[in-house]
């Protein structure tokens, strides 16, 4: 059994922050939301629920690579997400 197929049991008492950048933010229209996670989830489980639960997020995301930033800090996809966490999700920049 893999180590991260489970994550530390948290406390759902807190909703987790989502905030949206640049052109995900105009595309949904919101610069955040709140969302309650049924458990601790990795980055992308969190895109796949935020998808679920929202067609103009499941539009904006939809074959989109995103960025995540979890509590101010750039992470991948396979980061754990706790209740009373800030997920930041934006497009990639490039610049020259």
């Amino acid at each position: 059994m893999s180590d991260t197929a489970f994550a530390p049991y948290t406390s759902p008492a807190a909703p987790v922050k989502v905030l949206f950048f640049a052109a995900l933010r105009e595309a949904i229209g919101h610069s955040e939301l709140q969302l309650t996670l049924p458990a601790p989830l990795q980055i992308s489980g969190v895109l796949a629920l935020l998808s679920a639960q929202s067609p103009k997020v499941h539009q904006a995301l939809a074959g989109r690579e995103v960025l995540a930033a979890l509590n101010q800090q750039l992470v991948g996809c396979d980061s754990w997400v706790h209740s009373g966490d800030e997920v930041a999700l934006f497009p990639p920049v490039t610049g020259g």
